[in-house]
């Protein structure tokens, strides 16, 4: 996809003012933030912008020296090598210039829930999770368990963990949906193979701006909580469960000692949920916007298979396979996946831009 000249120069005159802003001292408060967030935005695709129109113009220059028969041969050279590396660096600005998901750059609740397939399904979640908590260390990113509702074979019926780092939501969003599983499970003495499943979440998580919650629209119910724990979880009512009637939305939180540090980690991920409700509400108005997105972001959807007796993992969305299940599992062989998807996701963006 080619840029017309003229953006390459409008890019080129915001980035110029924002710079001539930000140089000047007068921004304060809320107005210097504003403009250091779309200066930082801004500064990689000025930067491939500038790139872009220094070689249309070497190329124009070199096109030019054809015609002297001393030059022709080194010009020939030169032109075949940027004629090359143009397209890379014009598809990277046509992507750095698709519409962005506002919610790209927040922090995540990541949800994962054992599906059918039971101890075999939460011992599967638990794998699941733990794949994505080395995933997050080796991105440089926090994980930090919401709820947990531990299943006695290990692993988990249902955990929920608060993701925060550089770019969270944006490398992550391609994970929602049901992840299988087919291996021996550890239970099965006569070693068939059995298919599991569990279901992951990732929602972003709203800035305080985003959700306004009224709180005559709750419900809040205390009890005891039940479940691994020690004894003092069972002696006290500090689980909490929270229902936004306008929604029938229900968030429970029963982890800690503290009925207040329940309160606060349901309200986190209540908040959470009713963001993505509205983002789904949204999106559900363009629908042809949503179409062009790698999968649907249908929960129910099933996305990706990890087979153990192959030593491979499928992304169905995609049709990519790895024999690199082990890898993948460990943490940074995920990335190769990550990658792919969102190269997917940019790639009919594009398409569609251009039909």
């Amino acid at each position: 996809m080619q840029i017309p000249a003229a953006r390459l120069d409008q890019i080129a005159n915001r980035f110029a003012e924002l710079e001539a802003r930000m140089a000047s001292g007068t921004l304060e408060g809320d107005e210097f933030v504003q403009a250091s967030r779309d200066y930082a935005e801004l500064e990689p695709v000025a930067k491939t912008a500038a790139d872009v129109k220094a070689m249309r113009e070497e190329i124009a220059g070199l096109e030019e020296m054809l015609v002297d028969p001393e030059m022709k041969e080194m010009a020939e050279e030169e032109l075949e090598t940027l004629r090359s590396e143009l397209p890379e660096k014009e598809r990277a600005l046509a992507v750095a210039l698709l519409p962005r998901d506002a919610a790209d750059s927040k922090p995540a609740m990541l949800e994962i829930r054992a599906g059918t397939g039971g101890d075999e399904a939460a011992l599967f979640a638990g794998d699941l999770y733990r794949m994505y908590e080395r995933f997050a260390a080796e991105q440089g990113w926090k994980v930090d368990p919401v709820s947990i509702s531990a299943s006695e074979v290990g692993g988990f019926k249902e955990i929920v963990a608060n993701v925060t780092g550089q770019g969270v939501f944006a490398k992550l969003k391609f994970e929602s949906g049901v992840h299988r599983v087919q291996r021996v499970p550890v239970t099965e003495s006569g070693g068939r193979i059995h298919t599991s499943a569990a279901t992951v979440a990732v929602l972003p998580e709203p800035d305080d701006v985003d959700i306004d919650i009224d709180p005559g629209d709750l419900k809040i119910d205390t009890y005891r909580a039940s479940g691994a724990g020690g004894q003092h979880v069972n002696t006290t009512d500090s689980a909490i469960r929270i229902t936004h009637e306008p929604s029938g939305l229900v968030v429970t939180c029963q982890d800690g000692r503290s009925q207040h540090k329940n309160r606060e980690k349901a309200m986190q991920v209540l908040r959470a949920r009713l963001f993505e409700k509205t983002r789904d509400e949204a999106q559900g108005a363009e629908a042809e916007a949503r179409k062009a997105m790698v999968g649907s972001g249908d929960r129910s959807e099933r996305i990706r298979t990890y087979n153990f007796p192959q030593g491979r993992v499928t992304d169905h969305r995609i049709g990519l396979t790895l024999h690199k299940l082990e890898e993948v599992l460990a943490g940074p062989g995920l990335n190769e996946l990550v990658d792919a998807l969102i190269s997917e996701d940019e790639g009919k963006r594009l398409a569609a831009l251009s039909e």
